[in-house]
């Protein structure tokens, strides 16, 4: 199977989350995590930091990445590694190829005219904030 990962940063407050708009489909024009394609033979960690670097200059000291949940699309063959993390403090963000932006965590994720993944970014945030995850212990 594929291996696939989205990474959800939040800012260090934990009050924003990052997204980048796609340029390309699917999902042009939406709102969206950031991440890629996990290469094969590469650890799915290392590929977490590595697209996160790749794609918006974040380097693996300013973040700790949590492996949160899997999402299988066995008809699709493949399988999409969903990670988090909250920086340690802001970050100055460099981009790829996608524009980023923070979006409030009080945003609707679910909403799909505005942000891609059939309601699946709504439902990440959601069980994020019920785990507790990120929460400074």
């Amino acid at each position: 199977m594929r291996r696939l990962n989205v990474i959800a940063v939040f800012d260090h407050t934990q009050e924003n989350m990052l997204v980048c708009l796609r340029k390309k489909e699917p999902y042009k024009g939406l709102y969206n995590l950031v991440g890629g394609k996990v290469e094969d033979n590469e650890d799915s960690d290392d590929a977490a930091y590595r697209e996160l670097l790749e794609e918006t200059g974040i380097q693996k000291e300013e973040i700790v990445l949590h492996h949160f949940m899997d999402f299988c699309y066995y008809s699709s063959n493949f399988i999409l590694e969903v990670y988090v993390g909250k920086l340690q403090h802001p970050v100055e963000l460099k981009e790829e190829v996608n524009a980023l932006y923070w979006k409030s965590c009080d945003s609707n994720f679910f909403d799909p005219t505005e942000f891609a993944g059939d309601g699946n970014l709504g439902h990440i945030l959601a069980l994020v904030k019920e785990s507790k995850i990120l929460d400074d212990k």
